[in-house]
């Protein structure tokens, strides 16, 4: 009986023992530390000394003064200050560095601090502020650059690290997951589908590494949704290949020239696609087609649905802005939409919006940005009105500049009686230099000249 025991006891020692081995060997296999010494050294430092331009931000800093010192009555006012952020080396033979944009807005000195130690001051080659991306550049020999990865093929609860200079703290990295892709809408960019992540971010890690267990850049972090300055686990990043279209052409052209479609979109929904009697649940449809536009002249019209540009397939609004926003002037996209039944495709020219605005300008130099409305009312200051309200009037416009504002009822144009917008368009057409405008501004009335050319 005890030699029975005895050979169970050891049975299970045996068990346990190599149970524990096992997992000590896996713990060892699953850790993320022999990647992260290949990646450390590719992420970099960020300190710039940046030029106060606006009133908040110079609030802001008198405000965090009075708070280090409230019984100082002698703050002195600043003209500078300086950011901490974090960069990735993503060409170790050229230097070229990319980060986030908003850090190094207004930068005046740009200096670089590796993961050695050295220090450099970097040249910005550019920077995208609609997509929070810049390039810069490092003149250092021995770099090591992180490899891009594909962001296309990321997957919800792939694990990820963020590396980084948080509060100043170089060389921090941290792990999670990818909790969501393409998150839009967020109000941060203007061009928005980034990757969440709840691998801490916090402030100075802006511009930092997001990368796979492989230890590849997916993703540059940017930002985070705290009720203050820590993580809670809600951090973003923007997908490395976006990064990389707008890095190549930062380093090409120096800047981001976004050609026009000239469309507005809206996702679909199984409401919207039984109204339009289609199947489509996934897509964008078309809710306005601008003006002269090359949507307009390419033959999209509003009720179509896009499903693909460029071959990529289109599963909401913020594809489509995403997809165009980043190809240039003069690019020509293939675009497969459906219009009832029928499934069409069409290519189109994308224009430069600077110059659409100047073609238009230039057919309605007065009334160009001003937006009308025919309007008729009885006023306890002057009666009967009947005339057109501006609803809008476009900043940096010749009506603007000529102290038409929103809210101004015209009831004259070249001393002619005005009732309707036709009224108004037509006298402005026979104008010559100048237009004549007699408005209604509250209880007064005033006479406003607008100049062709300001």
């Amino acid at each position: 009986m005890r030699t029975l025991i005895r050979h169970i006891i050891c049975g299970l020692f045996i068990l346990l023992t190599t149970i524990s081995t096992s997992y000590s060997g896996a713990t060892v296999d699953n850790s993320l530390a022999p990647m992260l010494q290949k990646v450390l050294p590719s992420v970099v430092n960020i300190r710039t000394v940046i030029r106060i331009t606006d009133l908040n931000t110079l609030l802001q800093i008198q405000k965090q003064q009075q708070n280090q010192n409230p019984n100082s009555d002698n703050q002195q006012v600043p003209d500078k200050y300086t950011s901490v952020a974090s960069g990735v080396i993503v060409d170790a033979s050229n230097g070229y560095i990319i980060t986030n944009a908003h850090p190094i807005v207004d930068a005046q000195i740009v200096t670089v601090t590796l993961a050695d130690g050295r220090h450099f001051k970097a040249k910005v080659i550019g920077m995208d502020k609609p997509s929070d991306i810049a390039v810069l550049q490092i003149k250092a020999k021995n770099l090591t650059a992180l490899p891009l990865g594909d962001s296309s093929k990321l997957k919800v609860g792939d694990t990820v690290a963020a590396i980084g200079s948080p509060f100043n703290l170089s060389q921090s990295a941290t792990s999670g997951i990818i909790s969501a892709l393409g998150r839009t809408t967020l109000g941060i960019e203007n061009f928005e589908n980034f990757i969440q992540t709840d691998a801490p971010i916090n402030p100075g890690n802006s511009g930092g590494a997001l990368v796979d267990v492989q230890g590849d850049l997916i993703g540059i972090n940017t930002a985070i949704l705290a009720p203050a300055r820590g993580s809670v686990g809600i951090g973003f990043a923007i997908p490395s290949n976006m990064a990389k279209s707008i890095m190549q052409q930062l380093i090409e052209y120096g800047d981001v020239k976004r050609g026009l479609l000239g469309i507005g979109a809206q996702d679909m929904s199984p409401d919207l696609a039984s109204a339009f009697n289609s199947s489509l649940v996934k897509g964008a449809a078309v809710t306005m087609v601008m003006q002269d536009s090359p949507a307009q002249q390419a033959g999209i019209q509003v009720g179509d649905i896009i499903t693909a540009i460029n071959g990529s397939p289109i599963k909401n609004a913020s594809d489509v802005v995403n997809t165009v926003g980043f190809l240039r002037v003069n690019s020509t996209v293939k675009i497969n939409l459906t219009r009832g039944t029928k499934t069409i495709s069409t290519n189109v020219a994308l224009t430069d919006p600077n110059k659409r605005k100047q073609k238009l300008e230039e057919s309605n130099p007065f009334l160009f940005g001003v937006g009308l409305k025919d309007f008729a009312a009885l006023s306890p200051f002057h009666g009967n009105i009947q005339g057109v309200v501006a609803v809008n009037v476009d900043e940096d416009t010749n009506a603007w500049n000529s102290d038409l504002r929103p809210g101004d009822i015209i009831t004259s144009a070249n001393q002619q009686k005005v009732t309707t917008i036709a009224d108004l368009k037509t006298i402005a057409a026979k104008a010559d230099k100048t237009l004549l405008l007699n408005v209604l501004r509250g209880p007064t009335a005033v006479f406003l000249v607008i100049n062709k050319e300001q």
